[in-house]
C-alpha cells in the first residue's frame, strides 16, 4: 500500500461512487476511510466498505458528529464497542465539539457524546476521529482530562485552528490531518501549523464532498482531490509529493492499525 490514503471522506454523501472511485485510482490513491456522522447510520458506513478492492481499499469509522449529538440517542460505550467488531471499522467518530452552529445549550450533549466516544476508543484501541470548530479551549481541556484517565489514540481531522490547539494535541500523542483548507488563500495560519507538525504525525484528507481544494474549489469534493492537498503539503514542507505520499500513508497505517492488516 504505497499510494495516498484519504483518511476522511463521506462516501454516503457523494452522488455517484463509480466516477469517484475511478478518479481516486487515477490520482494514485490506495485507500480511503468513509466517516460516519450519525451512529444510527453505522450500517450505512459498514455497507460502503463492500466496495473495497485490492487496489483501492475502503474502510469506515462509526460515530456521531457533534452537530447531531443533541438529536441522536447517545450510544453507550458498549454499543460503540460492539459495532467495531466489524473488521472494516478502523476508527470511532467523527465526534468532538462544534460551537459554530450552536449555543451553550448544546454543549452538555456534545461533551457527553465526545467523552463516550473517547471511552470506546480507549477500550478498543481504535483511534477516535475528532471534529473541532470554535471550541479550542474546551477541546484542549477535555483532551487533557480524558488523557489523564488513560491514553487513547486520536486524530484532529480537517485542522482549522492555530498552533495552540496543534501543540496541545501533539503533546498528548495526537495526529493532525490537513484538508483542502490548506490550499485556501486566507488560511495561512493552517499552513503555518502544517509546516511545524512533526513528520510522524501528519495526515491528509478531503472531507469530501466538502472543502474542495484549489484548483477544484467551488466543485463538489471527491477523494481523488486529496492529491492536490498532498501536493500543497509537500510544497509547504519543502519535500516531494512522493515523500509526502510515503510519510502520510505510513502514518495512516500506524494510527489506524486495522488498515495495515
Amino acid at each position: 500500500m504505497t499510494g495516498l490514503i484519504d483518511t476522511h471522506c463521506h462516501l454516503d454523501k457523494l452522488d455517484d461512487l463509480a466516477p469517484a472511485f475511478e478518479l481516486a485510482r487515477e490520482s494514485g490513491l490506495s485507500g480511503m476511510i468513509t466517516i460516519g456522522t450519525r451512529f444510527s447510520q453505522a450500517d450505512t458506513q459498514i455497507a460502503l466498505t463492500q466496495h473495497d478492492t485490492p487496489d483501492l481499499r475502503i474502510w469506515c469509522a462509526i460515530g456521531t458528529h457533534p452537530d447531531y449529538a443533541g438529536e441522536e440517542r447517545l450510544p453507550s460505550v458498549e454499543e460503540l464497542v460492539a459495532r467495531t467488531e466489524a473488521p472494516a471499522v478502523v476508527a470511532i467518530g467523527e465526534t468532538g465539539l462544534d460551537y459554530f452552529h450552536s449555543g451553550d445549550e448544546a454543549k452538555p450533549a456534545q461533551h457527553a457524546a465526545f467523552r463516550t466516544h473517547i471511552a470506546a476508543a480507549r477500550q478498543t484501541g481504535l483511534p477516535v476521529v475528532i471534529h473541532t470548530r470554535n471550541a479550542d479551549d474546551d477541546m484542549i481541556a477535555i483532551l487533557r482530562e480524558e488523557h489523564a484517565r488513560g491514553a487513547f489514540p486520536f486524530l484532529i481531522h480537517c485542522f482549522a485552528s492555530g498552533p495552540k490547539l496543534a501543540e496541545a494535541a501533539l503533546e498528548l500523542g495526537g495526529y493532525i490531518s490537513f484538508s483542502g483548507l490548506l490550499t485556501f488563500p486566507k488560511c495561512e495560519e493552517i499552513r503555518e501549523v502544517a509546516r511545524m507538525v512533526p513528520e510522524d504525525r501528519i495526515l491528509v484528507e478531503t472531507d469530501s464532498p466538502f472543502l474542495a481544494p484549489v484548483p477544484k474549489r467551488g466543485k463538489p469534493n471527491t477523494p481523488g482531490y486529496v492529491a492536490h492537498t498532498a501536493a500543497r503539503l509537500a510544497e509547504e514542507r519543502g519535500v516531494s509529493l512522493d515523500e509526502i505520499t510515503r510519510i502520510t500513508s505510513e502514518n495512516a497505517r500506524r494510527l489506524f492499525p486495522r488498515i495495515a492488516a
